[in-house]
């Protein structure tokens, strides 16, 4: 019986090294990248100032301050925290849940190749900069994948990081995007539906992305995250519980200048079939449509 107990706790603990490590494994890649920290949300300014805060304390109380970023309080806010790796890939302090890895390499849970890039990253040199990479990963709290966002710097031998999940946007912000794509229709639609295929940020925002459709030919002319629609039959489109999402809004224009529509979709950033609501407009020969994923509190 204590064989089976000792071997169950090493594969969770093994699954648990395997997840802290490819997450350390992003940061170090994004890393090497030198992007600029130039997020300006509130959670970001939250994250940015809760790092400032660790590596000033570090940088005045040394290696003693990696016990007081590991303990819930002063180093916490809300749902953020501060962790700290140092160049040996070793776990030295954490706010969060992976303090169950204080003290383990957790590189070592990674393919060598992969490892090879891991160290390459932690060994870059100290520059002063504060980091900044986006990407998906789980959720502890929902168990979602979830795009999060992480700020970063290395100080010494050691890289500070804090992250948080980026927030879902809302029907506000998909007016607000639907409103832009119109009026860049209605002023340059070559231009615009050539960024929007080429996924211009312009208009793409986090899980927002606009589509369009020509209407004499009822056939994605733009889609800004799945560019193998592009030129399909947007008639013949159904959603992920089947419903005949493509027929039911060229109706909904044919009758009005715009409209909405609820239905299952799949999240480019978490990576799974979520309830989504699409607002779309007529202008001209074309109905664009940008829509937005649900929060587990609106459904």
């Amino acid at each position: 019986m204590m064989h089976k107990v000792i071997e169950a706790v090493t594969i969770k603990l093994d699954v648990i090294l395997k997840v802290i490590s490819l997450q350390m494994l992003l940061v170090a890649c994004a890393f090497g990248q030198g992007l600029p920290a130039d997020v300006d949300g509130q959670d970001a300014k939250r994250a940015k100032a809760l790092l400032n805060k660790a590596v000033s304390y570090y940088q005045e109380a040394g290696d003693a301050s990696l016990a007081a970023i590991s303990r819930q309080g002063q180093f916490t806010d809300d749902e953020l925290y501060v962790y700290v790796v140092n160049t040996e890939g070793t776990m030295l302090a954490s706010g969060g849940p992976s303090a169950t890895l204080i003290g383990r390499d957790v590189s070592q849970a990674l393919g060598e190749s992969l490892r090879t890039e891991f160290r390459q990253a932690l060994d870059r040199p100290e520059t002063g900069k504060i980091y900044h990479a986006t990407y998906r990963w789980q959720n502890w709290s929902s168990g979602r994948y979830e795009k999060k966002s992480v700020f970063y710097t290395r100080v010494d031998d050691k890289v500070f990081a804090v992250g948080y999940y980026v927030p879902r946007s809302n029907e506000k912000q998909a007016k607000e995007l639907l409103n832009r794509v119109v009026q860049s229709i209605n002023e340059n639609p070559e231009e615009t539906i050539e960024k929007i295929n080429g996924l211009s940020p312009e208009f793409l925002q986090d899980d927002l992305y606009a589509f369009v459709i020509d209407r004499d030919s009822e056939r994605f002319v733009a889609h800004g995250y799945n560019r193998r629609l592009v030129g399909s039959d947007f008639n013949k489109i159904r959603s992920t519980d089947k419903k005949p999402i493509g027929k039911s809004i060229l109706e909904m224009a044919e009758a009005n200048n715009s409209g909405k529509m609820s239905y299952l979709w799949p999240n480019p950033t978490t990576n799974s079939n979520e309830p989504k609501i699409t607002l779309f407009r007529v202008t001209g020969k074309y109905i664009v449509a940008v829509g937005y994923y649900l929060n587990a509190d609106d459904q």
